[in-house]
C-alpha cells in the first residue's frame, strides 16, 4: 500500500508549497495526493508534476498520509525527492 512507501521512506516533502518549488528544481521523483483533499489546494502541485513527469499516487485520506509521516495532522500531499 502507498502509505507503506511513504513510511520507509527518509528524503519526503510534505505539503504543496515545498513539494512544488522542489519539483520545479528536479528534485522530486513521485508524490503521493490525498484524495480528500479541496481539488483548489492541490491543483498547482497536481499541474507541475505532470509537467515535470513526476509520478503521481493517490491515496484515500490526507490523515492517513499524515500519519505515514509521522504528523498528527494530516497532510495533504506528500513528494519523495531523489
Amino acid at each position: 500500500m502507498s502509505y507503506e512507501k511513504v513510511k520507509q521512506e527518509k528524503k519526503t516533502i510534505i505539503g504543496t508549497k515545498q513539494a512544488v518549488k522542489a519539483m520545479k528544481n528536479g528534485l522530486v521523483k513521485e508524490v503521493y495526493i490525498a484524495l480528500d483533499v479541496d481539488v483548489r489546494i492541490i491543483e498547482l502541485a497536481r499541474l507541475t508534476a505532470q509537467e515535470n513527469n513526476v509520478l503521481i499516487h493517490y491515496v484515500e485520506s490526507k490523515i492517513d498520509l499524515g500519519k505515514a509521516c509521522g504528523l498528527r495532522i494530516g497532510a495533504s500531499l506528500v513528494a519523495i525527492t531523489v
